[in-house]
């Protein structure tokens, strides 16, 4: 290790968060997918949120060292990711979305073989203590091709946890999971961090966000544009939240007071300080323009809400991956 390379703690104490990212920024020729980021984050389960192309998958490329940033840098346990990159490696563990486990080989070998690759000096046993921890002793001897797709996803967590990092990184740990699976997957995620993890996480799911992670980052275009506890950004983001569902397209001007957040679905939604007064005027200003009102709703905000609130409605700038898509559910089923 070369001091030159890692934090200096005052009197040899670690009082450093475990990620700390300081002006970190990616281009891509013309495109900033990731433009100045600055994050502090330290045992806790930290959730980056955005939509699709907005730098989530970037900028944890860039924090596990498979990108070399283009401007600034994040130190990890105190390790920089542009001057010690090795060191990084040795602190982490990353689970993408498509982490790959041999079907033919059982999952006490998946893992026995992962522990062989970091240096483990007993591998088996420290296979057997993942497995047992991710509830897979009992078919720790069966083929990874029998698993299910949630058995499969919690041996992909064993895998990264055989070498017992200090920090997890998560990209969209339960994409293509039942509900069932995702609850489990989820379970485990909090204890990790319960015994002093800290997981760095990303996801499509706003409950599965709102439910589990300690503090929320939102991405757009490559910029953190809202980051706070869940409860905190319901509360400043958003204020009362009107739905309504209603047969045809509105072209008159909303009441005062009345901001539109997008369309879910079927739902239109809206954010007022008064909801009751401002439903009572949508659905009426709807029925004047000669729309039909099915219903309204008056309800306290989501992660959802706030998600439309700060992002928007956006249309797909990517290409869908069949291939990729189909590769993966294989893996999981």
């Amino acid at each position: 290790m070369s001091d030159t390379q890692r934090i200096v703690y005052p009197g040899g104490v670690n009082t450093v968060a475990a990620i700390e990212i300081s002006g970190l920024t990616k281009q891509f020729g013309t495109l900033i997918a990731v433009r100045e980021m600055n994050l502090s984050i330290d045992r806790e389960i930290f959730g980056l949120l955005g939509p699709n192309g907005s730098g989530k998958t970037t900028t944890v490329k860039m924090l596990t060292t498979l990108l070399t940033p283009t401007e600034g840098d994040a130190h990890i346990c105190g390790y920089s990711v542009t001057k010690d990159p090795q060191k990084v490696r040795e602190q982490i563990s990353y689970v993408p979305q498509d982490m790959a486990v041999d079907p033919k080989l059982t999952g006490r070998e998946n893992v026995i073989f992962y522990g062989k690759l970091y240096g483990i000096p007993k591998p088996r046993e420290t296979a057997d203590e993942a497995l047992l921890m991710l509830e897979l002793a009992d078919r720790a001897d069966d083929l990874v091709k029998t698993y299910s797709g949630g058995m499969r996803r919690r041996l992909e967590l064993a895998q990264a946890l055989v070498h017992d990092p200090e920090v997890l990184f998560l990209d969209e740990p339960t994409i293509g999971l039942d509900v069932g699976g995702r609850r489990r997957i989820w379970d485990h995620i909090i204890e990790l961090k319960k015994k002093g993890m800290t997981v760095f996480v990303t996801t499509h799911y706003m409950d599965e966000a709102d439910h589990a992670c300690d503090r929320i980052g939102i991405i757009d275009k490559g910029r953190v544009v809202a980051m706070n506890t869940p409860t905190a950004l319901k509360t400043e983001i958003c204020q009362d939240i009107v739905a309504i569902r209603a047969d045809g397209t509105f072209k008159g001007i909303f009441p005062e007071g009345v901001s539109y957040l997008g369309r879910s679905g079927d739902e239109l939604r809206f954010k007022a300080v008064n909801g009751e007064e401002a439903g009572v005027a949508l659905s009426r200003a709807f029925t004047d323009d000669g729309m039909n009102v099915r219903s309204v709703s008056i309800r306290q905000p989501t992660l959802d809400d706030v998600f439309l609130a700060l992002v928007g409605e956006q249309d797909e700038t990517m290409a869908f991956d069949f291939q990729r898509f189909r590769t993966m559910l294989r893996r999981r089923r």
